[in-house]
């Protein structure tokens, strides 16, 4: 399968990217895919590869570029429990000045370049994240309703700013929604609230907790593993793209 390592331009610089892609000879729908918040590195190369093994074309961009080329922190081939809140620690300052308006105006430059790859077809296009990338995603998705039609969170804090600000951010929102929470991270009553929201806010969406999972459950780089919770998010996911992409 065909991959790429890119360097997407940005009004704040280049943002190194990798992407994967069928090995057809023909354009195909774009997907935007947002990592966690350790970032780029083999384990997101490996569900890109996965993602495009089905039919599209998958970038996935570093989102810290501006503090540096992926990986920005040393880690290991395995993130276990040991390490992970330092790791974190490490990287929190990065999350934190990760405003608004950077995500914005990243994700003009991501699309623009996404949309204008010579494998990829004309038309809509998709946006997954994991983690921090579940929110990236979906700001992204709300900030381009006529270009983005289908947007997948998993594990993501997307309710994490407060009611209002995720009233306003669904209120834009025009793209058909997967959200896939962690058990760890949502309670039954907040995936009620929050529920209540997408369907006040007239979007068509599934949102559900995955039984028995923690924070972090596709990554097979770390702890919070759960092979069937990542196949059950393939699965989702898959069905979101056929059925808004296809």
């Amino acid at each position: 399968m065909p991959t790429k390592t890119l360097h997407i331009p940005t009004p704040d610089g280049l943002a190194d990217a990798f992407a994967a892609f069928p090995d057809h000879g023909e354009q195909h729908p774009g997907v935007l895919m947002y990592p966690d918040a350790f970032g780029m590195r083999p384990v997101l190369e490996e569900m890109a590869r996965e993602l495009a093994g089905h039919g599209y074309y998958v970038l996935v961009p570093n989102f810290f570029y501006r503090h540096g080329p992926a990986p920005l922190i040393e880690l290991p081939e395995h993130i276990g429990e040991e390490i992970r809140s330092a790791a974190v620690a490490q990287l929190m300052p990065l999350i934190e000045a990760h405003s608004a308006e950077r995500i914005l105006r990243d994700a003009d430059a991501y699309l623009r370049f996404l949309t204008t790859q010579p494998e990829v077809s004309a038309g809509p296009v998709a946006v997954t994240g994991y983690c921090i990338g579940g929110l990236l995603a979906m700001h992204t998705a709300a900030a381009h309703p006529g270009q983005v039609a289908a947007v997948a969170g998993f594990h993501g804090p997307v309710g994490a700013d407060g009611p209002d600000s995720l009233r306003r951010l669904l209120s834009t929102l025009a793209a058909q929604v997967h959200l896939g929470h962690a058990e760890t991270d949502m309670t039954p009553e907040a995936l009620g609230e929050l529920n209540q929201a997408l369907d006040a806010a007239g979007v068509g969406y599934t949102s559900e907790i995955y039984p028995g999972t923690v924070h972090g459950f596709t990554m097979s780089d770390t702890d919070a593993f759960d092979p069937g919770a990542r196949q059950h998010h393939w699965d989702r996911l898959l069905t979101l793209l056929d059925r808004t992409l296809g």
